[in-house]
């Protein structure tokens, strides 16, 4: 699975597609009743970034990675977890009863626990209906936005095999070593943005160039019709350098640091006449 996460609108349709498919219903072989509360197989992490009046908001979709390389599924090296041919991973429902330390070996805390079947449960990739002949899970089928792509990286024509091939893609935790099959597309990095005003006439400043220098990238923008620039996906704690120019004005010149999202506020160009 392959997750675009600027095209997460945070609708939550995919947690209720959930919701609706395993709730309530068992499926033998596969996975017991979802619980009706406190499971969340996918959920949705909201990232608010940034300051007032310069907000955004990142919606990250977790789930069970899949993983090549999964703790799981060492941990219960008697078949209570384990990997199909296919890659997605079960949890046996008859094997892992009682087997509450299942749960620790996730780094994702993505496996939930079911008090009252005593059982370990998380995402299938809606297993049982793949093997019916579905072409992908509930969550994805629900996805408005197409933020959410399955299917069959052996296939090379697949969709998911063309976005990953066409695409800058990463692992949520890339330290964790797990070779994980769900995979992330524009994860939210480090952003500057700022308004720049001319100061004598107190007008936007539209389409004017500004310059970026971060970690010896170059970048050039512009501003829009509000004056607004910003330039998104820098990389946490660099140094970066700003330059903004427009004729007749004296130049701005900034450095910052990426320890945060940054928004630089209102800045006023002077006209170059005056000291």
């Amino acid at each position: 699975m392959l997750i675009d996460v600027r095209k997460c609108i945070g609708c939550y349709n995919c947690v209720l597609a959930c919701k609706d498919e395993h709730c309530g219903n068992e499926y033998p072989g596969y996975s017991a009743a979802q619980p009706m509360t406190g499971h969340f197989w996918i959920k949705i992490i909201e990232r608010e970034r940034g300051v007032y009046p310069k907000v955004k908001m990142s919606f990250i979709p977790v789930l069970c990675m899949h993983c090549e390389n999964a703790s799981c599924v060492k941990m219960a090296k008697d078949g209570a977890v384990y990997r199909r041919p296919d890659g997605i991973i079960l949890i046996d429902p008859e094997k892992a009863k009682l087997r509450k330390e299942i749960l620790n070996s996730c780094p994702y805390r993505v496996i939930y626990w079911n008090d009252e079947k005593n059982i370990p449960q998380k995402c299938t990739f809606c297993a049982h209906l793949l093997d019916q002949g579905f072409l992908e899970p509930r969550c994805v089928e629900a996805c408005p936005t197409d933020a959410l792509i399955f299917g069959n990286l052996d296939d090379p024509t697949s969709k998911v095999s063309q976005k990953i091939l066409s695409s800058d893609i990463e692992a949520l935790r890339p330290g964790y070593g797990l070779m994980e099959k769900v995979v992330y597309t524009g994860l939210p990095k480090k952003f500057v943005a700022g308004t720049v005003i001319y100061g004598d006439t107190g007008e936007c400043a539209e389409n004017i160039p500004v310059n970026l220098i971060c970690n010896g990238e170059c970048r050039i923008g512009r501003t829009n019709v509000f004056g607004d620039f910003e330039f998104e996906g820098l990389p946490d704690n660099s140094k970066c350098s700003i330059e903004i120019t427009a004729p007749g004005y004296n130049s701005y010149k900034i450095e910052v640091i990426t320890r945060t999202d940054i928004y630089l506020g209102r800045i006023m160009l002077q006209p170059s006449e005056q000291v």
